[in-house]
């Protein structure tokens, strides 16, 4: 039946009504930056009277639940026209098909004009389509925000990458009264962005290059274009597939989509789309296959199976770069976490902790940086001979996550730049740290990254290895502990331990540069393992490594030595640095964690 006028929204509460079904489902991480919302084009070649068979798309959704996991799959969104003829036959087997994800994966639905009768808009009253996949199949979904009081239109929320994302699935032909409901949903949704998917929007040409339709063109005036938290739309009901991108009132980008393969062997044999988005790449990876066909047997599949198992044109299999971030700071501007004391981040457990946003706080030569910990470990400036005051200056750019909203620019090179050092004496100097220890610091390298930095340092602990009986890694002459950036931009820790004579080091990938990154190393009392930007990093060596051979010299931000001396200092930007004598879990690093 359809809902009643005052469904128009539901209510919040409803809106958070989870099935018994659904809260035992635990395999979507909501907090990954890295997540999937798959797409189902039009499913009526599978369900068309008594020539149906559901059995392709039962294979999709058993793939999308047992790969909820691996894929992150958030939601699923279908396209319209799931049945031919909209009859009561051909619906109920497609209801009955569908309640294999009932509960256990959140979607929405939408009708085509395959679905009801294709001369009427959502004012259509009663029909088959409306009692099986009408609002009372959602109600207890934890996605279902509410829909029109016809029924023919939903809003779901959903939250993935750390945020809440909002899709509208609008019928075939909205209505006038629709299109006030739908603009009313974004208006109590201000800074949600919004995937609009309907049935007929746009057309695609040979060249895949997509076209608004003529009711697309209504959407776009009276809804799309003003509101800019629209930024992606999906349709179906027309081949071949295609895209294009648009420019909405604000001047900004919405990526239009064009997508159905029931021209395609078996009617498209259930094929879905995955959106890969990833928020830390700024970018949507799509791409088109049917679970059916790849779950065969290899040696089984049939020449049209093998050639529709994925497809793989422009069309098809494509990726978008997009700025989320500055997408979408119109209408949901980033929140910056507001500066953390250093009370807050340091313990007694705390070694040294450094950062750059103090009262008066200067970076001259001879200039001094607190030890904010309490041990006194306090840094000092020096720069090199014959540099300048710009190869070391104060900066207000930070990561999002560090407490304090300063940094320090290093602007170094050969031959050129500044260091900061603890003092002859200092308790960090000669700390072995053999039950265990976290290292971790924030950088950011320029963007573009010019000149000759390879193997810049970013920390070292001053002394030759070689003094301390330490012969087995690459020189004699250099430190005993320290993080460096590689010629290819990746991250370096070498270490010789306290025990044995052995290097272990490590590498992460290629750093991007113009973005900021936090770099952890931490050492259990038996091995270390670095993680960049919360993640452990594969190149962590297995070797044994308690402890860090220290010969009483001082502690280096900056820079690293070779046989003492110093040719080079870092390039770009280094922010709050913090040293404890313990091994530290993940959500206790700089971004997020705190002591009191």
């Amino acid at each position: 039946m359809a809902a009643p006028a005052a469904a128009l929204v539901a209510p919040a509460a409803a809106a958070l009504d989870i099935s018994p079904a659904a809260a035992t489902t635990r395999a979507f991480d909501k907090t990954d930056p890295r997540f999937s919302i798959a797409v189902l084009p039009d499913t009526q070649y599978l369900f068309d009277a008594d020539s149906s068979d559901p059995t392709p798309l039962k294979a999709t959704f058993r793939y999308l639940l047992d790969q909820r996991t691996e894929d992150n799959v958030a939601f699923l969104t279908h396209l319209g026209d799931i049945t031919e003829h909209g009859t009561d036959q051909e619906i109920a087997l497609a209801g009955a098909t569908f309640r294999a994800i009932d509960g256990r994966l959140p979607y929405s639905v939408l009708a085509g004009n395959h679905d009801v009768r294709s001369s009427t808009d959502d004012q259509r009253g009663d029909t088959a389509y409306l009692k099986v996949f009408g609002p009372d199949r959602f109600r207890g979904a934890a996605t279902f925000l509410g829909a029109s009081p016809d029924g023919y239109n939903s809003a779901h929320r959903l939250t993935a990458g750390g945020r809440q994302w909002l899709i509208l699935a609008l019928d075939w032909r909205i209505s006038d009264g629709g299109l006030v409901w739908a603009r009313t949903v974004l208006r109590a949704n201000p800074a949600l962005p919004a995937i609009v998917t309907t049935h007929d929007l746009a057309y695609a040409d040979e060249a895949g290059t997509a076209h608004l339709s003529g009711n697309g063109q209504r959407l776009w005036d009276q809804l799309i274009k003003d509101n800019d938290q629209i930024f992606l739309t999906l349709n179906g009901h027309y081949w071949p597939p295609g895209r294009t991108v648009l420019r909405n009132a604000a001047g900004h980008d919405v990526h239009v989509h064009v997508t159905n393969y029931q021209d395609r062997y078996y009617g498209g044999a259930g094929m879905i789309r995955l959106y890969r988005f990833d928020l830390v790449r700024n970018r949507i990876d799509v791409e088109t296959f049917a679970p059916w066909f790849l779950t065969r047997d290899p040696d089984r599949r049939t020449p049209l199976e093998e050639e529709t198992i994925e497809l793989t044109g422009d069309t098809d299999r494509f990726s978008l770069e997009i700025d989320f971030e500055e997408r979408f700071a119109a209408f949901a501007p980033p929140v910056i976490p507001a500066p953390r004391p250093a009370a807050r981040v340091v313990d007694r457990h705390t070694a040294a902790y450094w950062r750059f946003d103090g009262a008066g706080q200067a970076v001259g030569d001879g200039a001094v940086v607190a030890d904010l910990s309490g041990k006194g470990n306090h840094l000092t400036v020096r720069r090199f001979a014959g540099s300048g005051d710009d190869v070391l200056t104060l900066a207000d750019d930070h990561h999002r996550g560090a407490p304090a909203h300063a940094s320090l620019r290093f602007d170094g090179a050969r031959g050129r730049g500044a260091l900061l050092q603890t003092a002859a004496g200092a308790p960090l100097n000669s700390m072995r740290f053999r039950d265990g220890y976290t290292f971790e610091t924030f950088l950011k390298l320029p963007e573009p990254f010019t000149g000759d930095h390879a193997w810049m340092g970013v920390f070292s602990w001053e002394g030759r290895a070689g003094d301390a009986g330490k012969h087995s890694g690459w020189s004699p002459l250099e430190p005993t502990c320290s993080l460096n950036i590689s010629p290819e931009r990746f991250v370096q820790y070498v270490l010789y331990t306290d025990e044995g004579d052995h290097n272990p080091t490590s590498w992460s990938h290629a750093l991007p540069v113009g973005v900021w990154h936090h770099v952890a190393v931490v050492n259990d009392g038996r091995r270390s393992t670095v993680y960049v930007d919360g993640s452990r990093i594969a190149r962590n060596p297995a070797q044994p490594a308690r402890g860090v051979a220290t010969l009483g010299r001082p502690f280096t931000l900056g820079g690293t030595s070779f046989d003492l001396k110093y040719d080079q200092s870092f390039y770009g930007w280094i922010g709050d640095t913090r040293i404890t004598a313990r091994a530290l879990r993940p959500e206790q690093f700089l971004p997020g964690g705190t002591f009191r």
